[in-house]
């Protein structure tokens, strides 16, 4: 490469990035106390849901425009990364000793669980280990700023996180809580479980009876919280929620990965050669990945499609169900050895 090439290449590749970065910066013109758009807002949840103006505009005055929350929104892992990076980075061994022993810690609060709600522990313990480790990760982002940025200068995504904001404002006032402490991710979801505020509001609950739906410091309320999320999600406790296979031809190919909703049946997979052993007529979803050996190939079954109102994403889905597995073989393999 000759020195006016590279220079040639050098100023393209720095006006491209200058203009991807341009184009990542949201505008934040004026602190949200100032703007049009947030005044309005305020008029209209004061008039929905009889908040104290004045305390609001307070409020929002403390509110910080975090740019780093739209960088990290705008990159999530389940967009960028291969399938074999993220399991690595989700399924690994100190999820699956930590999940054995929280699951040995809690196990009449998780069987308790189970006998409510029909979720078997292993997949409450793994959604735990996932998203926080088990609690001991549960985000370092005020809520009211990942959603104050979101909902007013996120464009792709402004709609959802305003109402998650408004959502988390009856929260706060609903569980006695101050908006300005209260901790979480860069998109606002919060506690052991990360529930965003609409899912804290809905699907919480008090599951040790002591009063209060505390899901960031309590982890019986975390256990029956998730467990209630998923039952009013229709989970069933199906004896296969996921399963790999194999695929000959090409055909599957144009089955695989066309959304988490079930739209084909386990006979239109095998009539596409996908040898997979389970009822013709069960609903399914083929998901062909990037693993660190090659591509894999997946079905995932109703309760597997359960899973993904949690997190839309088939990664996700499938990471929870593999660690679940994972914990629950470990743990049965040490009860056995004692």
């Amino acid at each position: 490469m000759t020195l006016k090439t590279l220079f040639t290449f050098f100023s393209v590749g720095l006006l491209l990035a200058l203009s991807v970065s341009a184009r990542a910066q949201p505008d934040f013109p004026r602190p949200y106390a100032e703007r049009d758009d947030v005044a309005g807002y305020i008029s209209e949840i004061v008039a929905q849901h009889g908040f104290d103006q004045a305390e609001l505009r307070a409020l929002f005055a403390d509110a910080a425009q975090r740019q780093d929350i739209i960088e990290r929104i705008s990159r999530p892992a389940e967009k960028v990364w291969t399938w074999a990076r993220y399991q690595r980075h989700l399924v690994d061994q100190d999820r699956i000793d930590r999940g054995v022993d929280f699951w040995n810690e809690h196990h009449e609060l998780l069987a308790q669980a189970e006998q409510r709600y029909g979720v078997a522990p292993e997949f409450v313990v793994a959604i735990l280990g996932i998203e926080t480790r088990y609690g001991s990760i549960t985000g370092n982002f005020r809520v009211l700023d990942a959603l104050a940025t979101l909902g007013f200068d996120y464009p792709p995504r402004s709609a959802f996180f305003r109402k998650e904001l408004t959502e988390f404002l009856l929260l706060a006032r609903e569980e006695n809580k101050d908006p300005r402490t209260l901790l979480g991710s860069y998109a606002g979801a919060m506690g052991y479980g990360q529930f965003i505020p609409s899912s804290y509001r809905y699907y919480a609950v008090d599951f040790n009876g002591d009063g209060a739906r505390d899901i960031w410091q309590d982890p019986a309320d975390a256990i029956g919280s998730i467990a209630n999320y998923f039952a009013r999600h229709h989970w069933r406790g199906d004896s296969v929620v996921a399963r790999r296979v194999s695929v000959s031809g090409s055909s599957a190919d144009a089955l695989a990965n066309q959304g988490l909703t079930l739209k084909n049946t386990v006979a239109d997979l095998r009539a596409a050669g996908v040898a997979v052993d389970l009822p013709a007529d069960a609903k399914a979803a083929l998901y062909k990945l990037e693993g660190a050996s090659g591509d894999e190939y997946w079905v995932g079954l109703h309760d597997f499609y359960v899973i993904t109102r949690y997190n839309h994403s088939h990664m996700y889905a499938l990471a929870v169900y593999q660690l679940s597995q994972a914990i629950g073989a470990q743990r049965a393999a040490a009860l056995a050895n004692r």
